[in-house]
């Protein structure tokens, strides 16, 4: 069966699209500006479980998806379009006011702005369409397809918890705000995830990043999205990942290594940076980039790095 990405290179290909292979779509818009767009959708039981999530934090996730392609193109997000397909029984409640309560929250938080959209029914299930727009100082968005052999490999934050977030609620623990913080964070990361659009916005001012990419299908696949698109190789130090902390009080170490390496939903920043930068860099060197294919490190010995980020199609 052809994966989605297979499928969007296809497309690709066959229509000679240019603008495609990012997590936003760049546009001219001005003299100084360039304009950032992107569109992303949620599914009820596909990308959530209503049981599992409160309408504020759906609210929230539903705008949150779209900022972090504005983060991972160094873009500041400015305004959003939302439509949303609600069956009959969730109309019928206050599940969409306390929805888009969970919404404006974040807007308001970064200056976006909601600027249209669309409110049907759905005969079942409820979707979430979301569409962002931003901007980047004209020339200056941070591409995948810029990486360059020797660059160092950087990651922002701590990685695997959303996925371990996930596990909980598939075993059946719902968040509470009473339950231990190292549980509850962990459900948080993925019910309630948070773009890094201030560290994005350091990394583009400050030309830190030569290349860039949000981790939403797991570090495994995002890297190797970055190495197709700048035709490079890598190498990744497995005792270098930062790992969630909070995941050891759930899963054996061989777990919390499989969920950082290849969890997705952490929504932090994936990037590269140039050897000879002079400053500091906010996040942790996880390895390099190279011309010998993927490959992880462990006990000193390379092996290859398989793609087992999460796909719609397998």
């Amino acid at each position: 069966m052809v994966s989605e990405f297979q499928f969007v290179e296809n497309l690709r290909t066959k229509y000679g699209l240019d603008k495609i292979g990012d997590d936003c779509a760049v546009l001219p818009k001005d003299a100084e500006t360039d304009m950032l767009l992107t569109a992303d959708m949620l599914i009820e039981d596909i990308d959530f479980r209503l049981e599992w999530t409160t309408p504020e934090f759906l609210g929230h996730k539903a705008l949150a998806v779209s900022l972090s392609d504005i983060a991972a193109m160094g873009g500041v997000p400015k305004w959003a379009m939302l439509s949303i397909g609600i069956p009959e029984s969730l109309w019928a409640t206050d599940f969409v006011d306390k929805f888009y309560e969970g919404w404006f929250a974040l807007a308001y938080e970064f200056g976006v702005e909601l600027v249209g959209g669309d409110v049907s029914r759905s005969p079942e299930k409820l979707i979430v369409n979301s569409i962002a727009g931003g901007e980047v100082a004209k020339g200056k968005a941070i591409l995948r397809s810029t990486a360059k052999v020797g660059d160092l490999v950087f990651v922002t934050g701590t990685l695997g918890g959303a996925a371990g977030g996930l596990k909980l609620l598939e075993r059946g623990f719902l968040y509470t705000s009473e339950r231990h913080e190292y549980t509850s964070g962990l459900i948080l990361k993925q019910l309630k995830p948070h773009s890094q659009l201030n560290i994005a916005k350091q990394l583009q001012t400050e030309s830190i990043s030569t290349s860039m990419i949000d981790l939403s299908d797991g570090l495994s696949s995002d890297l190797n999205h970055i190495c197709c698109e700048s035709k490079v190789g890598a190498q990744v130090y497995a005792d270098r990942l930062p790992i969630q902390p909070d995941l050891a009080h759930h899963f054996p170490a061989d777990e919390c290594f499989d969920l950082a390496l290849n969890g997705g939903e952490d929504f932090e920043l994936l990037f590269t940076v140039s050897p000879k930068h002079p400053g500091d860099v906010p996040g942790t060197c996880i390895g390099e980039i190279t011309n010998n294919g993927i490959e992880i490190v462990e006990n000193g010995i390379a092996l290859p790095l398989e793609a087992k980020g999460y796909e719609h199609f397998e």
